[in-house]
């Protein structure tokens, strides 16, 4: 990791005073934003947390509390947390490559199975407000993500390592979950700790109907999506880098690189301003 930050133990409580006053400080037209009409619950977003990628966690955080319009509850997905209250008991596979590669499953079940709620990888930059995805939530589906077309057209990448090809490869690093939905709440504890991966990231608790799509903007890959100069509909309002962020040495360089680093300058001197009061 390429940073060493000072400012953890004070940025939870910074970003819990964001959160309260997001609403009222972006330039929403509603003054009271929900929060005295007990009926309005914030926006519940479950974001993946890695202790190798705190940092990471900290600005997609940062990034998606800064642009929000609706008052938004940010929740983090730790698996000691969850391994603690045993809602999670399974052994970590050699190909998981994150503590959340299964317990974004839970993400109903943290809901108590109502309303809608986001799960999101913490490697996401939001560049967009997020009362845009609450917007095109449709009842119908139990669950709507980007529905990306993976189907690469080298088998194998550069080094000669066959390419890992299946179907509705990253649909499930950014979920809206329609929580209340009967079919999810197959998604019980249990469930998903004894699935495959495969069941679980594959969707194959739903009909493919029960899927609603969002716009691909909303999870744009870095090294595959593409920006066309000129249409706005290829402008990415998140950021996703897959394959790895700025905040590994190895990734500095990486497209996009440069907000993310902005965002994390951002991030720091916003927690350090609270310091100082």
């Amino acid at each position: 990791m390429i940073y060493n930050l000072c400012f953890h133990h004070h940025h939870h409580h910074l970003l819990q005073d964001l959160s309260m006053s997001v609403g009222s400080t972006n330039g929403d037209s509603n003054p009271t934003n929900g929060h005295t009409d007990s009926t309005t619950k914030p926006f519940r977003i479950y974001i993946g947390y890695d202790p190798k990628e705190e940092i990471a966690y900290d600005v997609c955080r940062y990034s998606i509390l800064k642009r929000s319009s609706i008052p938004v509850e940010i929740i983090p997905i730790k698996q000691s947390e969850l391994r603690e209250k045993n809602h999670y008991w399974r052994e970590r596979g050699k190909l998981e490559s994150t503590e959340f590669s299964f317990t974004r499953f839970l993400t109903p079940f943290l809901a108590d199975y109502d309303g809608w709620a986001m799960f999101v990888d913490c490697d996401f930059l939001y560049l967009a407000d997020v009362k845009e995805l609450l917007d095109v939530v449709d009842e119908k589906y139990a669950v709507m993500c980007v529905q990306h077309d993976y189907t690469p057209k080298e088998t194998t990448k550069m080094d000669g390592a066959v390419q890992t090809v299946y179907p509705r490869k990253n649909w499930s690093s950014m979920v809206l979950y329609n929580c209340g939905h009967l079919k999810n709440k197959v998604l019980t504890p249990e469930v998903v700790n004894k699935e495959t991966g495969a069941f679980l990231h594959r969707f194959q608790w739903l009909e493919d109907d029960e899927i609603g799509s969002v716009p691909f903007v909303w999870n744009f890959l870095v090294g595959h999506n593409r920006v066309v100069e000129g249409d706005s509909t290829t402008y990415p309002k998140a950021i996703h880098y897959t394959l790895g962020g700025p905040w590994f040495e190895a990734w500095k360089d990486c497209e996009f690189a440069d907000l993310w680093l902005n965002e994390l300058e951002e991030c720091k001197k916003a927690c350090n301003d609270k310091k100082v009061e």
